[in-house]
């Protein structure tokens, strides 16, 4: 049973439900609850119950807590492995990364007796000093997309808390299993009641937390319309916001590029994931003669995918989320033909068997006026294009409305030092295909795909997660 955890209580409202489904099968698994404005309320309160304890708790003692938190991720690895699996779709390998992604932020939060330290100057002024000290921001709330259940709730609720926050969590209606688990190995670790509290719904539910007044920040990872919903509502009740939106990922491989490296890079970034994440390498861009070889190893790459239920061995590409989203990943690819693309590899032949499958698409001859060529896609269909220069490859990708990602693949020191002053992205990639920064770093879109100031995790979390109060003393 799904039910909202209320302080240390799991309570099933009596809402309208959805149906969670299992994607390779297109099976009813469970049904989430669509919480209302009350339930939320609940939550928070059990937060705001909680905060003026544990935000006084001794850091260290804070830190030991999430030392046991992070052992018993540690020790139920696998399963939360196959909840994924099981919710999201992906392989179980993609499952194993997203988890270990998701502790990484748990072992940097553990390094809160550094990361919260704050600053002396002495005599700054004649016998005067100065200081500033972190303090928590109060009851802080996280709102998480289906596509990484495990690891983006890991981004959020771990840091918050060992800065002395309390938390209210609304994972992903579409796969809220993950979340519900990480919450009960919160509670098995021994954090008090209230710290954590998770409360499920859908759009009904997210607007009621930007608008609580007991809510101080929110965190929010999900799509380009969605984080600006988010940031506009929760700014205008005065809440701190981070709000990470969508993406229009570019692969750039120059004619020195080597191919053994870039086109395995190329395939993981465009259909790892069922193509379902914002650091997914959506457009190839070969330059001059580097266009006909691309294409060529992608199209014969792409053949040797193996589609199916990720929990199969061998299985290297899973099923979409939803059947609707689905509908509407092969809606772009039948209008990227339509506009003048070239279709080289066609996944649409796994559309009759059950579950949500959607093979690997790759549209050749695509242009940035494209709908495939600047919308952002969200499935496993790689859109290449060809351009002459270096040049024009960065005005190709600095044209998007979004800026979280750009990679490029090549021997150049000069092409790639270029490529990293020149481009108008968040994370940039050299040689590698997905360029996600590790916990210690922020996840650093720009443009569309952020609104904000303060990134999700690394050092800009911590800022994120708690206000700086200065002393001035005069002895």
């Amino acid at each position: 049973m799904i039910g909202n955890l209320i302080g240390a209580r799991w309570v099933r409202p009596e809402r309208e439900t959805l149906p969670v489904f299992n994607p390779a099968t297109g099976a009813t698994i469970e049904q989430v609850p669509l919480s209302n404005a009350h339930d939320v309320a609940l939550a928070v309160d059990a937060a705001a119950k909680a905060w003026p304890e544990w935000s006084r708790t001794a850091v260290i003692d804070r830190v030991q807590l999430m030392f046991r938190f992070k052992a018993l991720l540690e020790a139920n690895f696998e399963e939360l492995s196959a909840i994924v699996t099981r919710h999201h779709g992906k392989t179980l390998d993609e499952a194993r990364g997203e988890v270990r992604r998701g502790i990484e932020v748990v072992d940097f939060a553990c390094g809160a007796p550094t990361l919260l330290q704050g600053r002396t100057l002495r005599n700054v002024t004649a016998g005067v000093e100065q200081s500033y000290y972190r303090f928590p921001v109060g009851v802080v709330a996280g709102i998480t997309p289906f596509n990484f259940p495990v690891m983006i709730p890991l981004w959020m609720f771990p840091l918050a808390v060992v800065c002395g926050n309390t938390f209210v969590l609304k994972p992903s209606e579409r796969t809220p299993l993950g979340a519900m688990r990480l919450a009960e190995l919160f509670l098995e670790a021994g954090f008090p009641e209230g710290v954590l509290n998770v409360v499920h719904g859908a759009r009904e539910t997210v607007d009621a937390l930007l608008a609580h007044p007991g809510i101080a920040a929110i965190s929010f990872v999900g799509s380009e319309p969605a984080a600006r919903h988010v940031y506009t509502e929760a700014a205008s009740n005065g809440k701190r916001v981070q709000a990470a939106g969508g993406a229009k990922n570019h692969i750039v491989v120059m004619p020195d590029a080597d191919l053994d490296i870039a086109v395995p890079a190329v395939l993981n970034s465009a259909f790892g994931n069922a193509g379902e994440r914002c650091l997914a390498g959506s457009v190839a861009i070969g330059v001059g003669p580097a266009h006909k070889a691309l294409v060529d190893a992608v199209k014969t790459g792409a053949a040797k995918l193996v589609v199916g239920p990720g929990d199969q061995p061998g299985v290297t590409l899973g099923p979409l989320i939803r059947e609707e989203h689905r509908r509407k990943v092969v809606g772009f690819i039948e209008r990227g033909v339509v506009e003048g693309a070239t279709l080289i590899a066609d996944g649409r032949g796994y559309l009759g068997r059950p579950g949500f499958f959607l093979g690997p698409t790759v549209l050749d001859d695509v242009r940035a006026d494209m709908s495939v060529g600047h919308e952002e896609i969200f499935g496993p269909v790689l859109s290449v294009s060809a351009v002459e220069s270096l040049d024009a490859a960065i005005a190709q990708v600095n044209a998007m409305p979004y800026g979280n990602m750009a990679v490029v693949f090549t021997r150049s020191g000069r092409a790639a030092f270029e490529f990293r002053e020149r481009i108008d992205v968040g994370m940039v990639g050299v040689n590698v295909g997905v360029a996600q920064p590790f916990a210690f770093f922020p996840f650093s879109g720009w443009k569309g795909s952020f609104y904000g100031d303060l990134h999700v995790h690394g050092t800009d979390g911590v800022d994120f997660y708690t206000r700086k109060k200065m002393l001035i003393s005069r002895w």
